[in-house]
């Protein structure tokens, strides 16, 4: 099991599922729906499900381009701690369970399912081809909140739009960031990501411009829907953790990536998450 999680990445689980969560109880406190712990429940397996299929195919895909990448022939494939075939296995069984999952909860999140999971698993294929994989990442990550949404209601409406929005400029942005750590090792094997077509400098003025984009996004909602002074907290927080991780990261400083990959973006999703659930309570 601790190998599993391993390979995928399970603590990175902190950046999707608060905005499954938002997208969730953004239904309960907009529509009729009544709150379902059954719904819930599955909802949260679909995320892990998921997940674990996209982050295990990822693994498996790249196996041999992480084998010759110094900063990632560590990883459980290279390193020979998972078989590539397991690691196909483990993503093919969540993938079925997935599916097992949506059909459970209502019938359009089931039709759905093979279209998000193309979408989730699709995204490692996109380097060898075209610079924009990041925005694919983000598409894959952007689908929490409003499916979990659709999980309440089975319909769509534009509040889990604008969240969507938010969490594929948010992910692109910060991908674009941590990618500037393979920006040589990529152009070199000629694989494609925007820090290594545009260089350093321009990469990072477009996760500027992306995270720009996703604090509009969560932005918008104050004008259309009640909200209380909770949400702006979260909404705060949210913004100052973007700001802040571009000032940790300079061209001419890649030394702290890493922390501002992983913390400063775990402290924006958590923190904005648990806000805009107490908002909810507090206006329910």
């Amino acid at each position: 099991m601790k190998k599993y999680l391993s390979l995928v990445t399970f603590s990175h689980t902190i950046f999707a599922m608060p905005f499954a969560f938002i997208g969730f109880f953004l239904a309960i406190s907009t529509t009729d729906h009544p709150f379902s712990w059954l719904k819930l429940l599955l909802m949260v397996c679909c995320m892990v499900f998921a997940r674990n299929a996209a982050m295990a195919f990822n693994r498996y895909l790249d196996r041999d381009i992480d084998a010759l990448n110094p900063r990632t022939k560590v990883r459980d494939i290279p390193s020979g701690r998972i078989s590539a075939k397991n690691a196909l296995i483990f993503t093919l069984i969540n993938c079925a369970l997935f599916i097992s999952a949506t059909w459970f909860i209502n019938p359009l999140c089931f039709y759905l399912s093979p279209v998000a999971l193309l979408v989730v698993l699709g995204y490692s294929a996109t380097k060898r081809f075209t610079a924009l994989c990041h925005l694919v990442l983000g598409l894959g990550l952007s689908l929490a909140p409003i499916g979990a949404y659709l999980v309440i209601t089975g319909e769509f409406a534009v509040l889990p739009v604008l969240f969507s929005l938010a969490v594929l400029c948010w992910v692109s942005g910060f991908d674009i960031i941590y990618a500037l750590q393979d920006e040589d090792f990529d152009r070199n094997l000629k694989l494609h990501s925007i820090p290594s077509y545009l260089g350093t400098k321009n990469a990072l003025m477009v996760s500027n411009i992306l995270h720009i984009c996703s604090a509009i996004f969560v932005i918008i909602p104050v004008l259309i829907t009640p909200l209380s002074w909770f949400y702006f907290v979260g909404l705060a927080i949210f913004v100052t953790m973007l700001i802040y991780q571009h000032r940790l990261v300079k061209p001419n400083d890649l030394s702290r990536v890493n922390f501002a990959f992983m913390t400063t973006n775990g402290i924006a999703s958590v923190a904005f998450a648990v806000c805009f659930l107490l908002d909810v309570f507090i206006r329910s």
